[in-house]
């Protein structure tokens, strides 16, 4: 199945300053929304008590709201319906600083008056250990950016390798600044997606840079790098719509129909799937172009590896027969 039949190269990068100037515009507003508004810290990095909560009928909101703010421990608590109008969350930063102490019998007697109810789930982490596991996230990223920078450099050449990591700076960017822009809170399940963004994106941009690879390898002549990036985007530009349109619709699913506490998670994955997608056609290609790779160079390094290699096997020949 082809949703674009190979038929001539379209010229995408004769159009690639105008993407690149959208994708700076949008990634530099994505910073200053970063900047200024910061991100919304689950309870996960910010550390406090996430309680998640069932009524048997609606639930009182006005009332929940109106008790616990009688309650010096949950007075700066925040109420929000979570799945239906049944289910609560209260996120609060107060911690229970002893695991003697039932924070759940705790909450259970101050919203007596709010109707049946059951306490469904009590996540706390203490303040200390959100901060331990905010800069472990980062240490994280930037280890797997590292990772791929290597790897990248190893399998091609380091201008691929920055290429490709900063085109996945260009989608972490855009993505974390609609988290930050939306009040998404910003837990392990985001830091999760953030990190699986990082692996769906390169391996997007990998393919179109191995077919690159091989059309530089394969032409008898040298051409100019943009016509070959031109040929190699089309010709996988049907196999990378079939498989984000595959991706996307799985994880719109999963948005849809995943539940409150899958809602985070599955939004990183949507932004990722459309940021990454546009970023290995439009924006890691053109960079490969702009840092300056010569055809001509690395073809005379191909045909010198080439002469290497058969200099070793002539020699290894020759050696098996005694003549050397």
């Amino acid at each position: 199945m082809e949703f674009f039949k190979y038929k001539k190269p379209i010229a995408l990068m004769a159009k690639s300053k105008y993407f690149a100037l959208l994708s700076l515009i949008v990634v530099l507003s994505s910073w200053a929304i970063i900047i200024t508004k910061g991100f919304n810290y689950g309870t996960d990095f910010a550390g406090g008590t996430l309680i998640q909560i069932k009524y048997e009928g609606k639930a009182p909101l006005k009332q929940i709201r109106a008790d616990l703010s009688k309650s010096k421990k949950y007075k700066d608590a925040s109420v929000t319906n979570f799945g239906s109008n049944k289910e609560i969350v209260i996120r609060t930063k107060a911690s229970s600083k002893s695991v003697d102490k039932d924070i759940g019998k705790d909450i259970s007697k101050v919203l007596k008056n709010t109707g049946k109810f059951n306490i469904r789930r009590i996540d706390m982490v203490g303040p200390k250990i959100g901060s331990e596991l905010r800069e472990k996230g980062l240490k994280a990223t930037i280890f797997a950016i590292i990772g791929i920078l290597i790897y990248v450099s190893i399998r091609f050449e380091w201008r691929f390798a920055l290429a490709s990591v900063l085109a996945l700076v260009h989608d972490v960017s855009i993505t974390m600044g609609a988290i930050s822009l939306l009040g998404i809170p910003f837990d392990l399940n985001i830091l999760a997606a953030i990190l699986t963004i990082l692996g769906y994106s390169l391996n997007d941009t990998i393919i179109v840079f191995d077919r690159i690879r091989e059309g530089i390898e394969t032409s008898k002549k040298i051409l100019k790098l943009s016509d070959i990036i031109d040929d190699s985007v089309t010709r996988t530009l049907s196999r990378t719509t079939l498989t984000s349109l595959t991706t996307f619709f799985v994880v719109f699913v999963l948005y849809l129909f995943g539940g409150e506490i899958l809602k985070g998670f599955s939004f990183t994955l949507l932004m990722g799937v459309v940021v990454g997608t546009y970023s290995s056609i439009f924006i890691a290609s053109p960079i490969l172009m702009w840092l300056g790779f010569s055809v001509k160079d690395y073809k005379d390094r191909l045909a010198e590896k080439k002469r290497i290699q058969l200099e070793k096997e002539k020699l290894r020949s020759q050696f098996e027969q005694g003549v050397v």
